[in-house]
């Protein structure tokens, strides 16, 4: 599903915040072009009166900010990576953004799901937030959505208190053991699969755990929606330096920007 309009705005920050080391979570005024945003779609961020980095960074929108119906402003999640999140992590409330967005094609949410399983690695737990809202809101219950959470170790496993707070089903996994299973976070996905079925996976983390989760969705004939982090530079098409290679088809390559960052698994190869 894809927002109608995009917009190129300066933006205010309300707060960002280290939520663990080396973590930031970012509150960013908008405007009402973000009243029709769907969960997956993502925004362009750069820092203002700032000569480098020169490109905008893609990021999740992580949760949308209500005042009522109405929504005000949005979340990004961000882990410093390099220079442009270094350089993130240090802004202010007060301070401007430079925010193109909401852009690219976010999750598919309509229909009657019944039950769904949702697989994250990583800093790839970004658009969860909002999903899971969004699909509480649209009738879900909580007790029909099992969040699968894997990280390095326990200072990895972002957002906990929230989606303990939204009442969701939580399996948590690390590679160190420091958190929940020490194992990887498709073993637990495994297991539950044997003995309940969902009607739709969501995932969103490192491609090796993706391929994982798509291989999963295929041998048990689950429909899945796999959204792809990659690198950006211009979020609209135009450098094409987010291909991602398309499956049967005699168009080889879509687009992480315009055709995703969203995919259904079964059409595309990662």
């Amino acid at each position: 599903m894809t927002c109608t309009e995009t917009r190129l705005s300066a933006s205010r920050i309300l707060s960002n915040r280290e939520i663990c080391p080396g973590y930031f979570r970012m509150r960013i005024v908008c405007d009402q072009v973000y009243q029709d945003a769907v969960p997956g779609q993502f925004v362009m961020v750069r820092l203002l009166g700032r000569a480098s980095p020169l490109l905008r960074r893609p990021f999740s929108i992580h949760d949308l900010i209500m005042e009522g119906e109405y929504v005000t402003g949005f979340d990004i999640l961000y882990k410093i990576i390099g220079a442009g999140t270094e350089a993130l992590s240090m802004s202010r409330a007060g301070d401007i953004v430079d925010v193109l967005g909401p852009l690219g094609r976010g999750f598919s949410t309509r229909g009657d799901f019944g039950r769904v399983h949702m697989v994250a690695g990583g800093i790839g737990v970004a658009p969860f937030v909002f999903l899971i809202n969004h699909l509480m809101r649209q009738g879900l219950s909580s007790s029909q959505i099992t969040l699968f959470v894997g990280g390095r170790s326990c200072g990895d496993l972002l957002c906990l208190e929230i989606f303990e707070r939204l009442g969701i089903q939580l399996k948590l996994t690390t590679d160190d053991g420091s958190a929940g299973s020490q194992c990887v976070v498709t073993q637990p996905l495994g297991e539950a699969l044997r003995q309940q079925k969902p009607k739709m996976l969501f995932a969103c983390g490192p491609m090796p755990m993706l391929r994982e989760v798509m291989a999963i969705s295929k041998k048990d004939g689950i429909p899945c929606q796999v959204s792809i982090e990659t690198m950006m530079a211009c979020g609209m098409g135009a450098c094409l330096g987010c291909a991602v290679e398309k499956r049967d088809s005699k168009e080889k390559y879509l687009h992480a920007c315009m055709d995703g960052p969203v995919f259904e698994a079964e059409k595309i190869k990662i």
